[in-house]
């Protein structure tokens, strides 16, 4: 195994990796403590990453089967499961889970720069487990019964006013196949048995509730997320890569570099489908995702209503 060594950022969330070679195949022993310290730490770094997009895809794949781009997105042109997380493409400047929209999102993702601007661009990386710590009992009982909606089917990032030609496009592009699943708004970590706040941008109505009800609920549990204590603000330098555990954290891009290029590309590793506090899945109601990626459901934590979750 190579001798790792694992720097905390924050108290709450993020760590640097170092002493690990992403260009070269991991062992298994390696691959496990990557892993551990991905639980415990949500997102982690790696500086001077030498990685084309075909080591970005290699290092993914040591975790699990890859999604393709994305379901709506086109890819890197010759590498279908590379997206260009591009500036020019559009923004994506809100709080939100990749993914969240189909049956079973990415269990991890992982950000390589391509393109850093001089200053601005930073990522910002919440710990949605530490948010769910953060709630006071009552809210944590309601949290723990509520199913939230997600969908891609709707102009999360600019007002309508502001839509140019351009982003009309996108937009279009974004939603030109329409997906929506209800998901537990309290995800129980398949490894660790953590219990995570599941929402995000994505999360667009309460089950059984109207859409203002449901928003009320919603910025109220989004306001724990985002509080500062739980969150990395990640400054890219170049020939970094960041893995992130996608399904208990949030990111969200910040757009203060004043339009100058800013380049990351993304690769996802293939996630299950959620599991709520009551063990019961996520479920499809409009929208195939096969194309993106295929559903394994598999065994989650056994303890997923017991003692261990309970106090995650």
């Amino acid at each position: 195994m190579a001798d790792i060594e694992i720097r905390k950022v924050t108290a709450t969330i993020g760590a640097q990796v170092t002493g690990v070679d992403l260009a070269r195949p991991l062992d298994e022993e390696t691959v496990a403590a990557v892993r551990e310290a991905l639980n415990v730490h949500k997102a982690l770094v790696f500086d001077d990453v030498r990685l084309d997009d075909a080591g970005q895809e290699a290092f993914a794949r040591h975790f699990g089967e890859l999604t393709t781009a994305h379901p709506t997105v086109p890819a890197v042109e010759g590498a279908p499961n590379v997206l260009p997380v591009d500036s020019e493409r559009g923004r994506a400047n809100h709080w939100h889970t990749d993914v969240t929209f189909v049956l079973n999102p990415p269990q991890a993702s992982t950000l390589r720069s391509i393109t850093v601007p001089p200053y601005g661009g930073e990522t910002l990386i919440a710990n949605a487990a530490a948010a769910y710590r953060d709630l006071p009992e009552p809210l944590r009982r309601l949290a723990d019964t509520l199913w939230a909606e997600h969908t891609n089917d709707y102009d999360y990032a600019v007002p309508e006013e502001s839509v140019d030609e351009e982003r009309a496009a996108q937009r279009a592009q974004f939603t030109s196949i329409k997906y929506r699943t209800a998901h537990p708004v309290v995800r129980v970590h398949p490894l660790t048995g953590e219990r995570g706040l599941f929402i995000g941008g994505f999360a667009q109505r309460l089950v059984g509730l109207s859409v203002p009800e449901s928003r009320r609920i919603l910025d109220l549990l989004q306001a724990y997320v985002t509080r500062p204590e739980n969150v990395l603000r990640w400054r890219w330098s170049e020939n970094q890569l960041v893995l992130f555990d996608n399904r208990i954290t949030q990111h969200y891009a910040i757009d203060n570099y004043d339009g100058l290029p800013r380049r990351l590309n993304r690769v996802t590793v293939a996630g299950d489908v959620p599991v709520g506090t009551e063990g019961k899945e996520s479920y499809s109601i409009e929208g195939d995702a096969s194309h993106y990626t295929s559903v394994a459901r598999s065994a989650h934590y056994t303890s997923v209503a017991g003692p261990a979750a309970a106090a995650a």
